[in-house]
């Protein structure tokens, strides 16, 4: 190893890196929106590449993503890096799904994170890492996962870890993940965070550690008498949900009609008019951030509509209502944690907030179902659907913006379905005397 070590020093460049990150997977909600996230600082961040991440039928390259770390180590000397922000099912399994399926034992896939025990010996810099309980009916070995979150918990209490999560995902009714996650809360070392939630985690990990001081949040609900009910795929009562992503992105919740730094609305339910002008006046106040969790994988459409009549979206710290609640809340306030320290509210902010409306109401709410309309999924790999993604999805207001409007430059579908989308998107001033066309 330590000829491996040298020969890396010598043949790697000279670009620099302040943060190393190695995502769940490749999809653009677990790849695209923690380096986001962790770019709004003005900082290096230097992302494990797309093609040695795992997608849904093809585990990460193990091999080739161990040696991508290995030489992050390599470069240290030259390199600083402040710290390493990972995944530990990309590493141990390959990414989620091959967590679920995976035939590995809990002693092959221990074997596959020594990577991060080098990673701590040779180079100091911390750790903050997550790893999943998994969904059922979908996991295949819940004893092994269980297993290898526990040796984890081992690893946490050795130092290894300077921060670790874990998660379960998708919790629909019955699932024995919240007892299991409760059960392991208990056995559980300081610097540990058990929750629900996966595919946010990073993007959390990232705001708290980049962006690090308490910062004091007050929740707001659209249909306040739903708070103590349970949440679809969360399996906790929604406050107590939200709570702990609360604490995960580094806020502190407070009484709703105390002053704080930062307001999160809920939309849980409720007229959609009268919620976006309660959003309205909520953004007048101070800070807001919006979770959207009226439905699961869209926002709201006539919710969305009204916020950008009332130029809502523009002024947003955060948003989320891609994905299930605890998605959409955990990545409501990591987006909004950033934002809050002075000089981190920019373009690139501005640029974060555009990419969300676009994916999570242009597409979601809209484009998917019409590209569901129009070709078979599986089409959705080809060419042909991605020119005909570019064509729906420019013909739509991305984000209003003062002074001029972001626009999507360049669409795909990178798994080859329709469930999630990419985009990437270009700043362009607004022409005097130009009509803007509006969702």
């Amino acid at each position: 190893m330590r000829y491996l070590l040298t020969f890396l020093t010598l043949v790697l460049g000279s670009a620099s890196a302040s943060y190393v990150m190695v995502p769940l997977d490749s999809r653009p909600a677990t790849r695209l929106l923690p380096e986001y996230i962790a770019e709004l600082t003005g900082k290096e961040v230097e992302v494990a590449p797309r093609y040695l991440l795992g997608t849904g039928p093809r585990a990460a390259d193990l091999p080739a993503l161990r040696a991508w770390v290995y030489a992050r180590i390599a470069e240290q000397g030259a390199r600083p890096v402040e710290g390493l922000i990972l995944s530990l099912d990309s590493l141990a399994y390959g990414g989620l799904v091959q967590s679920r399926n995976s035939e590995l034992s809990a002693e092959q896939a221990e074997d596959n994170l020594e990577v991060i025990r080098d990673w701590k010996r040779l180079s100091g810099a911390p750790v903050y890492a997550s790893i999943t309980i998994p969904r059922e009916p979908d996991a295949t070995n819940r004893e092994r996962n269980l297993e290898v979150i526990r040796r984890m918990l081992q690893w946490k209490r050795e130092g290894v870890f300077d921060e670790l999560r874990v998660t379960w995902d998708d919790a629909k009714r019955g699932s024995p993940a919240p007892a299991e996650g409760a059960q392991i809360r208990r056995e559980a070392p300081e610097g540990v965070l058990v929750y629900p939630g996966a595919d946010e985690v990073l993007a959390s990990l990232a705001a708290r550690n980049l962006a690090p001081g308490e910062k004091t949040l007050r929740v707001r609900y659209s249909d306040p008498s739903k708070k103590d009910d349970v949440v679809v795929y969360d399996g906790l009562p929604l406050e107590e949900s939200v709570g702990w992503h609360a604490r995960a992105n580094g806020f502190r919740v407070v009484g709703e009609n105390e002053r704080a730094d930062l307001t999160l609305m809920v939309y849980n339910g409720g007229d959609p008019r009268r919620s976006a002008l309660e959003a309205s006046r909520l953004a007048a106040e101070g800070p807001l951030a919006i979770a959207d969790i009226r439905s699961v994988n869209t926002g709201n459409l006539p919710f969305w509509r009204d916020l950008v009549t009332l130029d809502v979206v523009g002024q947003l710290r955060g948003m989320g209502a891609w994905g299930t609640p605890g998605n959409n809340y955990g990545t409501a306030l990591a987006q909004a944690k950033m934002s809050l320290d002075p000089g981190l509210v920019g373009l690139k902010h501005r640029e974060m907030i555009a990419y969300s409306y676009n994916n999570d109401v242009i597409y979601s709410g809209m484009l998917r179902a019409r590209i569901r309309q129009e070709f078979k999924e599986t089409e959705m790999g080809e060419p042909r659907v991605w020119k005909r993604l570019n064509e729906l999805v420019r013909q739509q207001l991305q984000l209003p913006q003062r002074g001029g409007e972001f626009y999507v430059n360049r669409a795909g579908l990178p798994w080859g379905r329709s469930f999630e989308g990419e985009f990437h998107l270009e700043f362009v001033p607004r022409e005097p005397g130009r009509v803007y066309p509006t969702i």
